[in-house]
């Protein structure tokens, strides 16, 4: 089996660091001072060093073009000596990385993906503006506001957004090609809702499965009525999936982890040398505070998932299952500056409820910090357990068991990375996007077909990959310069299970892969398991 060669490592590994660094930056995290970025200046002042070079750059310098970036180039100098969390953002990138996890935007409400130059349409948010307008599965743009041709043109994601995005009531008019025919609509802008639950569903009779994928502002509003629907369906365990989850805000896991924890106990504290230590304790009667837990985690779970993962393992109330998570215990405040940028710089580390700061070192600096992830996998870590090994001072829980600091979350249950799907030619499948383009097609080519499933559960149940549709997409592979016929029989395997679920959820978003992708994940049967066996 041909492995994903080192380079290769390190485009997809440090994706995976970029999203937990992305969203496990703790955005808007409110301390109890409410400091403003102008508040930490003070007049008539002495000037340092540093400001009289950047007064002389600035107006003695030769080339304009560096003077212009000199704030920039100075800003991002300091910060790369401090922590790798503490961040500038240029004002022009402010907006759309606080959209994050504000948990909506305006815009027009589909999901779409450029096949070959052409932007088609994946999904259309149900009762949508996309959806009122008439868009549909299948639509590829032609023009938008009739005069910018958007087909055949090498526009990118981000050009095509900033033509359909707007303020919410504004109009935006396309035209789109359906069955070979132009269909003209005019779409009103309004609020979308980016879901951070993914899905919450009775997995068996009495099990619950719910997948948070960040903590944004509307969270715990999201989960909350999910908790409850299970409860009344009859849920008397639960599995709480946060693998892949970045982080966000901190109030959001603790209002979270109070609905799994009893009294007023201790969910997490924050200290840092010029800020108080503060404490986020339970505060109301909880939701599921007796039934058995089981939370997943992995190597991507970062920030607000290890702050609810820590708080409920340090209470012996979850068994953790997966592998060691990121390793984010500080803690940042973002302060606008004058300009209109961003700057988000750490000003506390937090702590677990035993006393526990899971940072992972940095003192390397940040490029030995972003392939701590790669590093993980070389020395085999993510796919033995026994190299797993316990990072920081070790704690005793109140029933005895030993976890540790430093170095993430480490799990009760550990479970190996996956590697079956890990060879170059699968990996290619993904990188070049070709897996989504030949799902998409394929299920517009026979959308008849797929109408049959009214449910992610009989699709489960009746979907079975055939030998045309693995044929299918061998042919569409090797047009893309991968070959499939090198796989062996148990990756071929595996593939084919996982194709199942993307077909799912393509139909029905996140609900229907995880339902789907969920019979055979192998975390998953881990923790039903382990709530059998409490």
């Amino acid at each position: 089996m041909e492995k994903i060669g080192s380079k290769k490592l390190q485009i997809w590994l440090p994706f995976l660091l970029s999203l937990a660094v992305a969203f496990g930056m703790f955005i808007g995290y409110k301390l109890r001072e409410k400091t403003t970025g102008a508040a930490i200046f003070t007049k008539n002042v002495q000037k340092t060093n540093v400001q009289e070079v950047l007064d002389l750059i600035k107006n003695r310098y030769v080339d304009q073009k560096i003077v212009d970036s000199i704030n920039t180039l100075v800003v991002e100098g300091l910060l790369n000596n401090l922590d790798p969390h503490s961040v500038f953002i240029p004002a022009a990138d402010l907006p759309s990385v606080n959209e994050v996890l504000q948990g909506n935007f305006d815009g027009i409400g589909i999901e779409f993906q450029i096949f070959n130059d052409t932007v088609n349409v994946l999904s259309v948010n149900k009762n949508g503006p996309s959806a009122k307008a008439g868009l549909q599965v299948g639509d590829k743009f032609i023009f938008v506001n009739d005069t910018i041709l958007v087909a055949n043109k090498k526009i990118t994601g981000e050009g095509i957004r900033k033509l359909l995005k707007g303020e919410r009531g504004s109009k935006v008019s396309v035209t789109v090609l359906r069955n070979n025919k132009l269909v003209k609509a005019t779409i009103t802008r309004g609020l979308i809702p980016v879901p951070s639950v993914d899905v919450a569903y009775l997995i068996t009779p009495t099990v619950g499965f719910i997948r948070i994928n960040k903590f944004a502002e509307s969270t715990y509003e999201e989960f909350m009525p999910k908790l409850d629907s299970l409860k009344r369906a009859g849920m008397e365990e639960l599995i709480l999936d946060v693998r892949g989850n970045s982080g966000g805000f901190l109030g959001e896991a603790v209002d979270i982890a109070d609905e799994f924890l009893d009294g007023n106990k201790l969910v997490v504290y924050t200290k840092g040398d010029k800020t108080d230590r503060i404490e986020y304790n339970c505060k109301r009667n909880g939701l599921f505070e007796t039934g058995n837990l089981a939370v997943l985690i992995d190597e991507s779970s970062a920030s607000a998932s290890e702050v609810l993962a820590g708080a409920l393992q340090d209470w012996d109330r979850a068994t953790i299952i997966g592998r060691r998570s990121f390793g984010k215990g500080l803690v940042q405040q973002q302060f606008q500056l004058t300009d209109g940028s961003g700057l988000r710089l750490t000003v506390a580390k937090y702590f677990t409820p035993l006393g526990r700061n899971i940072q992972k070192p940095y003192d390397k600096g940040r490029d030995a910090y972003k392939d701590d992830l790669i590093e993980r996998l070389h020395n085999g870590e993510l796919v033995v357990g026994d190299t797993t090994k316990p990072k920081g001072k070790a704690f005793k829980t109140p029933k005895g068991n030993t976890v540790y600091g430093g170095g993430g979350i480490t799990p009760n249950v550990f479970i190996p990375f996956d590697t079956t799907l890990q060879t170059k030619a699968i990996f290619s499948l993904f990188l070049k996007g070709t897996i989504s383009k030949f799902i998409y097609r394929h299920y517009v080519s026979n959308k008849s077909y797929f109408d049959n499933y009214t449910t992610p559960a009989s699709f489960a149940i009746g979907f079975t990959p055939t030998p045309n549709l693995w044929g299918n997409l061998t042919n569409v592979a090797k047009a893309d310069s991968i070959n499939l016929q090198q796989l062996s029989a148990s990756e071929k395997k595996s593939l084919e299970q996982k194709m199942g679920s993307y077909f799912a959820r393509q139909i029905w978003g996140a609900q229907g892969y995880y339902e789907v992708a969920n019979k055979q994940d192998i975390m998953v049967l881990k923790a039903l398991a382990a709530l059998q066996n409490k």
